[in-house]
């Protein structure tokens, strides 16, 4: 019923709307005529104006350059010595910057001092000293004056010191004035400017009406605000209404016209729509739905979102489901996150306990004490993949470009983790040559790529007992790529774990896995680094045969050629009968037993500084301090703040920052502070060593 009642409103509202829109037509003829008048009259009035901008903003780069020149303290040294010589090597070297015809200086007596000549003004022209009586009150001046050839723009600027910016606390020491001759480059470059015709008049002329053209008239004025000229903009008004009545007549035919069709097609277009989705709400009907969509504009769109409607149904059970599991995932992440941290605290916290409380044999003690080094590792690598994990995803990890030898870099890596691999496994690891080495440097990050190589090649290590781990890649000029190839011989992974293998929430719970332990956050910050590296990284591997791991990068050329890498030198053992002072600016106590204990190895004279404050006094009052080692965080006065003062009165002194903080952007702040070199947090003893040795000379430290 509802329905049936519609479809006469909708003809009522058409003819209603008719009769508006007559009502409306018979005064929009009268309306028309008076739009025309006010159209003109706007535009005329707007292009005044805006012909009087351009004119402004044209005369504004020279005003403020002849202001800056006059309050020049040489200038006015210039007039006073009449030093035409050094005018002639600074002033007159910037016509080309006032875009002027001649420029000419005189002295506070108004006496000609010296000027510029152009082409175009070849000889002398007399400023009246009226002008420059007038520059007595204002500073500056912007005139137009008739000259032998022809009118001229010229603006004028009394002489000044410079720290008299408003040219009113002193009296002119001189006058400068630049002229530039209102000619035919100059009316052709406005006429571009503005599109304009331009005339140039000893006098503004009154203007013919034409309504299809409007006009703009500048009255050019002299110093004395005497008429000098006038400029005259003329321009086709495009704006037409001839045709109007016409158009009108036109209008009202497709009106009618119009009319007659709409009661036609809106029977087609909106009862019958219209009495389809009454049928789709009452019951549902299929059939509705799929004529609806079979009609023409938004009723086909409500047609495909009633179909549309049954299927976002279906979705959101899927989507609520999605939610429910990456819930599960979040929560078996944290599950696992606790389960691995509190491993190796176990274990920290047990052996610590039982050498406390026990006194086991040597080699018994030995073994504990390595397995509390282990477990404290495996901390801090958890750690640092949390921390790296949260960069990646704030956005805060950038790459950093440089110029490396890629394969020195791949023979250095090999080396690295050669080394690394544990005695109980038959891994073999070997590099996969590249049939064409680069002939010059590659442009990368470094850090990252090796971090990649590293995770990947680790990873399988880890899941190689007895077989080859091999890695290297491959030049694509053609693509301009960097291919590298992963391989081992290990377990595999299984189809589908591969669908989640770089998904930071979820882990391959494999037996291996679990005994191995980690959060399974290794492959994506590895995928996270090569997407940073603007590469793709991808995965095939077949259980039980082994796995490999594909990624490319850009392929970027340093103009340099490949340069010669020396061998990493690995050192073993450092011993030392060192005299040196130490100064350990350390708040934290148990930091510093640490330092203590383990700089007393090397015989060192150790000094302690509470805060950066007492750094910087026994840096001042004790010449024997050799070398400082500064914590970053400490109260009252920090690290960099301390060293900024330390370097001030010791700037030949090594200061060694001892951070926690461990990530690139932390070492580029460090170094570009002044630390001479950092070492973080867990402290590793022998890199500790090599630092000091490095700073303190053979000497006095490691041989």
């Amino acid at each position: 019923m509802v329905v049936k009642k519609t479809y006469p409103k909708i003809v009522l509202l058409i003819f209603s709307s008719s009769i508006i829109f007559i009502l409306l037509y018979a005064s929009l003829y009268y309306y028309n005529l008076k739009v025309q008048e006010q159209v003109y009259a706007d535009s005329t009035q707007q292009f005044q104006s805006q012909i009087a901008q351009l004119l402004e903003l044209n005369a504004r780069p020279p005003a403020v350059y002849i202001n800056n020149d006059t309050n020049w303290d040489e200038f006015g040294a210039f007039i006073r010595k009449r030093d035409t010589v050094w005018y002639n090597q600074i002033i007159a070297k910037e016509l080309g910057i006032y875009k002027a015809d001649y420029m000419v200086a005189y002295d506070a007596q108004k006496q000609f001092v010296t000027h510029t000549l152009t082409p175009k003004i070849n000889s002398k022209l007399r400023i009246p000293p009226q002008a420059m009586t007038a520059l007595n009150r204002k500073g500056l001046s912007h005139f137009y004056m008739q000259t032998p050839y022809g009118t001229a723009e010229v603006f004028g600027a009394s002489v000044h010191p410079s720290f008299d910016l408003h040219k009113d606390k002193t009296p002119p020491g001189g006058y400068f004035f630049v002229v530039r001759l209102l000619d035919a480059a100059y009316l052709n470059t406005l006429q571009k400017l503005t599109g304009a015709k331009i005339a140039l008049q000893n006098q503004c002329k009154p203007v013919d009406e034409n309504t299809n053209i409007i006009t703009a008239q500048i009255i050019l004025n002299n110093y004395d605000n005497t008429v000098s000229g006038c400029l005259q903009f003329q321009r086709n008004f495009e704006v037409y209404f001839e045709n109007t009545t016409t158009i009108l007549y036109l209008i009202i035919f497709t009106f009618f016209v119009n009319l007659m069709l709409s009661l036609m097609l809106t029977r087609n277009w909106v009862y019958y729509p219209l009495h389809l989705i009454r049928n789709v709400l009452e019951t549902g009907d299929k059939k509705s739905i799929t004529a609806l969509k079979n009609t023409t504009g938004e009723f086909r769109d409500i047609g495909n979102l009633f179909e549309e409607n049954n299927e976002q149904k279906k979705e959101l059970v899927d989507a609520k489901i999605k939610a429910e599991e990456s819930d599960q995932l979040k929560s078996s992440f944290l599950a696992n996150l606790s389960h691995e941290i509190r491993t190796p605290m176990n274990a920290i916290n047990g052996f610590t306990d039982l050498l406390m409380t026990t006194d086991p044999p040597q080699q018994e003690r030995e073994e504990y004490l390595k397995i509390i080094d282990k477990s404290g590792k495996n901390l801090v690598s958890i750690i640092d993949d949390l921390i790296e994990m949260s960069k990646i995803d704030s956005n805060q990890v950038t790459p950093n470009y440089s110029s490396i030898n890629l394969e020195a870099c791949i023979h250095e890596l090999y080396e690295t983790i050669k080394i690394t691999i544990p005695k109980t496994k038959k891994v073999m690891l070997c590099i996969n040559e590249t049939a064409t080495l680069p002939q010059r440097n590659i442009v990368t990050d470094e850090t990252k790529l090796k971090q990649i190589l590293t995770n990947l090649v680790t990873n399988g290590i880890k899941y190689t007992e007895n077989g080859t781990v091999s890695f290297g890649y491959t030049l694509n000029e053609e693509k301009q790529e960097l291919q590298f190839r992963i391989e081992d011989t290990g377990l595999g992974i299984s189809e589908e774990n591969q669908k989640y293998i770089f998904d930071r929430f979820k882990r391959v719970d494999t037996d291996l896995a679990i005994r191995e332990g980690g959060l399974g956050l290794g492959l994506a910050i590895t995928k996270a680094y090569v997407e940073i590296l603007k590469g793709t990284i991808t995965l095939n591997s077949i259980p039980g045969k082994g796995s490999v791991f594909s990624f490319t990068i850009p392929l970027q050329y340093d103009r340099m050629p490949v340069l010669p890498q020396e061998p990493v030198k690995l050192v073993r053992e450092i011993h030392t009968e060192s005299t040196a002072t130490v100064l350990v600016a350390e708040d934290d106590n148990i930091n510093f037993l640490l330092l203590q204990k383990i700089l007393k190895l090397q015989n060192f004279n150790i000094i302690r500084a509470l805060n950066g404050q007492e750094a910087v006094t026994i840096c001042l009052e004790d010449p024997t301090v050799s070398l400082v080692l500064m914590d970053i965080k400490m109260p009252v006065m920090n690290g960099f703040q301390a060293l900024e003062i330390i370097h001030s009165f010791r700037p030949g002194l090594p200061v060694i920052a001892q951070t926690a903080y461990a990530s690139k952007e932390d070492e580029e702040r460090i170094f570009s502070a002044g630390f001479t070199n950092y070492i973080t947090k867990p402290l590793d003893k022998e890199k500790l060593f090599v630092l000091l040795k490095k700073y303190l000379g053979n000497g006095n430290a490691v041989v």
